[in-house]
C-alpha cells in the first residue's frame, strides 16, 4: 500500500523539519516508513515502497526570500520534466486543470508560498482524504492514515449509506467510513492556505438548461484512440524494474518450470505484461502494449522493447462452465508473435470467497474483497507492469438512464436500437413485447423528474426496500431499475429498518441542499464509474503483489475525458464499447480480431459466485454467526445467514448484495484485529482507528 500525507497549520513553523504537533507544545509525529518530499512549515511524505521515478518534485527559481513554488507528482506520469514546469506556473495561476491533463495515473501536490493544492482524479480511482488536525488540516491519499492521526471511531452511517445506496452520492456525501475523515468528490482539488480549506472542481460542467453540441462521432472516437495510445505509451516508456525474488527459488520442482515456481513464491515476472481474458478491454490493451509503434529502442519500431514480447495472463477457471468461446478468443489474439501467452489454470481455490481468512487490511471496504484470492493467483502469474482492463465498461458504455437524457434533448430516434436490443435479450415472450414501451416511459419520466423530487421520492422507498425487493432477473428489468435519480443498492434488502430510514433521511437533507445538477444520466454514470474506481482501487490492495505495478488505463483522466466527448447517441447503442475499441485499434494498425471479439461475458462470473458461494458456504455462515454488522444494528445475523442458504440452493438472490455483506463484515473484523498504527514520534496518536479495537453499539451513536 503506497500513499502520500501532509498537512497545512496556521503557525508559520515548528521549528524542526517535519516537526508537528500542537501548536507551542513542541511535539513530533510523522509517519512510519515515510520519505520526505519537503518540510517545515507544511511538510509533505512517500510512505510505502514508491519506485524511485514514481515520485518527482519539480522546483521552480524565486527571488531569494519569495516563498518558494514547487510540484510533487507521485505515480505514472508521461509528462515530461519541462511540461511539469509548465503546469506547475499555470497552476500558480489558478489553472488547475492543467495538473490534471498529463497521461497516466498519478496525484499532482502543488506548493505555492503557504497555498497547498492537491488535484485529485476524474474517475475517483485516486481520491484525497482531508481532516482538521492541530489547528490546520492534514491530507493524504488514503483514509486510514488519517484516521489513526485523529484517533477516529467508525462511522456506522456511512457504512449504511454504502450498502444501502453504493451509487448515490447524496447518500454517501463526503464522508468515510472514519468518523471526521472526509473525502473530495472526483474531478475536485484542495486547497489549503494555512490550515484553512476550499474544494473546487476544475471540469467545466455542461449546462443542464442548453444542450452541448454534439461532438463528430468519427473525431470523437480518434480522441480516445489517441488518449489510449498515449496512456500505453506512457507505462511503456517508464523505467523497467526487476521484481524483488522475496523467498529464494527452491530449484526444480518436477512438473514446474521457472515461470510456475516464481508465481508459487509470490514475485511477479519482470517486463511488461496485460490481462487477456478475451474480451474486448483487455484484449485492446495487449494489443497496443504489443505492438505499439515509434517506441525508441524496439525492433522496427515495434514491440515493448528490444526483442522483448508483452507476456499475455489468462484465467481460466476450470470450475464455471461457458468460457470457451472466451478462451478460445483469446489463443486466437494470443497468436501474435510479440505476446508470450501464459494460462493460469485454478479450480475450487480461486473461487470467489476462496481464503477469506487471510489478506491485507484495505484503506476501505469494497465488495472486491471476496475475490481477491482468485485475482491474486492470476496476476502472481503476470508482470512487474500488469495492464488490466478494468473501468472499460464503466468509462465507454452508456448508463441506462442517459435514455433520458437523449428524450431530454428530443433525441427520440436513437432509442429504437438499444430498446430493441433490450427486447431480442428478454427472448420471444409475450412481457418482451411491452419492453420497448416500459422503457421508453419509464426513461421519459426520468426527464420529466426534477433532482429534488427525484430524491425525496427514493427517500420514502428506501425504508421498503427490504420487503418485497425485486429480483432483477433480465437486463431489461435492470436498465428500467436503473432509469432513476437513484436508487437502493443490491445490499438493501438485508439491512434492518433503522439503518434503511437513516439513509433515507441522508436522502431527504440532500434533496433540500442546493447544488448544481447535471442530467440524470450523466450524474448516474459519472456515480457508478466513482463506484467502480473505488472498488478498483481496493482491488490492488487486498491483492497487492510486492514488487508489481498495475495499470488501469480506462481510469485515467485524458482517457475519461475523451470518453466523455463521445455523443449520447453512439453511446447507448448495443455493442458500442466493442465498435469503439474495433476502430481504436484499427486507427493503431491492427485489424485481424477473432470472430466473436467483443462479446459480453458476465453469466460467467456470475455462475462463478453462485459456485464459490455453494463451496464457501460453512465459512460463510461461521462469519455471519455473532457478525459486527449486527452489533452495530445494519443487519440482523439470522436474516443474512438466511439468504447464504437460499442463495446457495439456487434461489435468484442479487450476489453482489451478499458480496458487499460479506466483505464489509470480513473488512470489520480486520479492522479491529489489527496490530499497530501508521504514525510515530513523541506526540503520535496513542490509539489507532476504531479506539479500543470495538465497533461500537449503534445506540451510543449520535444521529
Amino acid at each position: 500500500m503506497r500513499w502520500l500525507v501532509g498537512w497545512s497549520s496556521i503557525a508559520a513553523s515548528f521549528g524542526t523539519v517535519g516537526a508537528v504537533g500542537h501548536h507551542g507544545e513542541g511535539r513530533t509525529v510523522h509517519p512510519v516508513g515515510s520519505q520526505l518530499l519537503w518540510g517545515d512549515p507544511d511538510p509533505l511524505w512517500a510512505v510505502g515502497d514508491w519506485r524511485p521515478d514514481e515520485i518527482r518534485v519539480v522546483t521552480v527559481a524565486t527571488p531569494e526570500g519569495a516563498p518558494s513554488t514547487r510540484l510533487a507528482v507521485l505515480g505514472c506520469c508521461g509528462a515530461t520534466d519541462e511540461q511539469l514546469r509548465v503546469g506547475l506556473l499555470a497552476a500558480r495561476g489558478g489553472a488547475l486543470r492543467h495538473l490534471t491533463a498529463w497521461p497516466g495515473s498519478y496525484t499532482a501536490v502543488v506548493q505555492i508560498g503557504r497555498r497547498i493544492t492537491v488535484a485529485g482524479d476524474l474517475a475517483g480511482a485516486r481520491p484525497v482524504f482531508h481532516t482538521p488536525w492541530a489547528n490546520g488540516t492534514a491530507y493524504a491519499t488514503a483514509a486510514l492514515p488519517l484516521a489513526d492521526l485523529i484517533e477516529a471511531q467508525l462511522d456506522i452511517g456511512h457504512l449504511a449509506a454504502l450498502l444501502a445506496c453504493p451509487e448515490t452520492p447524496e447518500a454517501l456525501g463526503d464522508g468515510t467510513p472514519y468518523a471526521g475523515v472526509k473525502r473530495i468528490p472526483p474531478g475536485h482539488a484542495l486547497i489549503l492556505r494555512e490550515g484553512s480549506r476550499e474544494i473546487t472542481g476544475y471540469e467545466a460542467v455542461a449546462s443542464l438548461a442548453v444542450a452541448a453540441p454534439q461532438a463528430d462521432p468519427v473525431s470523437a472516437v480518434e480522441g480516445v484512440r489517441d488518449a489510449l495510445v498515449e496512456a500505453v505509451r506512457a507505462r511503456l516508456t517508464a523505467p523497467r524494474h526487476a521484481p524483488e525474488t522475496l523467498p529464494p527459488d527452491p530449484g526444480p520442482v518436477p512438473g514446474m518450470g521457472p515461470a510456475e515456481r516464481r508465481a508459487a513464491r509470490g514475485a511477479p515476472v519482470p517486463g511488461i505484461g496485460a490481462d487477456l481474458s478475451g474480451g474486448s478491454a483487455s484484449a485492446t490493451l495487449a494489443l497496443l502494449a504489443s505492438g505499439l509503434p515509434g517506441l525508441p529502442g524496439t525492433v522496427l519500431g515495434h514491440g515493448t522493447g528490444a526483442g522483448e514480447r508483452l507476456l499475455a495472463v489468462t484465467f481460466n477457471d476450470l470450475s464455471a462452465q461457458g468460457r470457451e468461446d472466451e478462451m478460445e478468443r483469446a489463443r486466437a489474439i494470443a497468436a501474435n508473435p510479440r505476446l508470450h501467452h501464459v494460462v493460469v489454470a485454478a479450480g475450487e481455490e480461486a473461487l470467489p470467497y476462496a481464503s477469506l481468512e487471510s489478506g491485507p487490511l484495505t484503506d476501505e471496504p469494497a465488495p472486491s474483497l471476496v475475490v481477491a484470492e482468485r485475482h491474486r493467483r492470476r496476476l502472481s502469474a503476470g508482470s512487474a507492469d500488469h495492464f488490466v482492463g478494468h473501468g472499460a465498461r464503466q468509462v465507454l458504455d452508456a448508463h441506462p438512464a442517459r435514455l433520458a437524457d437523449l428524450l431530454m434533448d428530443r433525441r427520440r430516434r436513437h432509442l429504437l436500437r438499444p430498446v430493441a436490443a433490450l427486447a431480442r435479450a428478454e427472448g420471444p415472450t409475450t412481457h418482451s413485447l411491452f419492453v420497448p414501451l416500459a422503457v421508453y416511459r419509464a426513461a421519459r419520466r426520468l426527464a420529466r423528474t426534477s433532482y429534488r423530487t427525484g430524491l425525496e421520492t427514493a427517500a420514502s422507498l428506501l425504508p421498503d426496500a427490504n420487503r418485497d425487493a425485486p429480483d432483477l432477473d433480465t437486463p431489461a428489468d435492470a436498465s428500467l431499475a436503473s432509469l432513476a435519480w437513484s436508487r437502493p443498492g443490491p445490499a438493501a434488502r438485508w439491512l434492518t429498518g433503522e439503518a434503511l430510514a437513516e439513509v433515507s433521511v441522508r436522502l431527504q437533507e440532500a434533496a433540500l441542499r442546493p447544488a448544481f445538477v447535471q442530467r440524470p444520466g450523466e450524474a448516474r454514470a459519472r456515480a457508478a464509474l466513482a463506484r467502480h474506481a473505488a472498488d478498483q482501487r481496493i482491488l490492488e490492495q487486498a491483492a497487492e503483489i510486492r514488487s508489481q505495478r498495475l495499470h488501469a488505463p480506462y481510469l485515467d483522466n485524458q482517457v475519461v475525458r475523451a470518453a466523455r466527448a463521445l455523443p449520447e447517441s453512439l453511446r447507448v447503442q448495443p455493442g458500442a464499447r466493442a465498435a469503439i475499441l474495433r476502430r481504436v485499434l484499427a486507427g493503431a494498425g491492427i485489424h485481424d480480431l477473432p470472430p466473436g471479439w467483443g462479446t459480453p461475458s458476465q453469466a460467467t462470473s456470475t455462475a462463478a459466485g453462485r459456485i464459490g458461494l455453494r463451496t464457501a458456504l460453512p465459512e460463510l455462515i461461521a462469519l455471519f454467526d455473532a457478525p459486527l454488522l449486527a452489533d452495530a444494528g445494519l443487519v440482523e445475523a439470522r436474516v443474512v445467514r438466511k439468504a447464504l442458504r437460499a442463495a446457495s440452493e439456487g434461489e435468484p438472490l442479487p450476489l453482489d448484495g451478499l458480496a458487499e455483506l460479506a466483505s464489509t463484515e470480513l473488512w470489520l473484523r480486520r479492522l479491529v484485529t489489527r496490530r499497530g498504527t501508521c504514525w510515530t514520534g513523541t506526540a503520535a496518536p496513542r490509539q489507532r482507528a476504531v479506539a479500543g479495537g470495538v465497533v461500537p453499539a449503534r445506540r451510543t451513536l449520535q444521529p
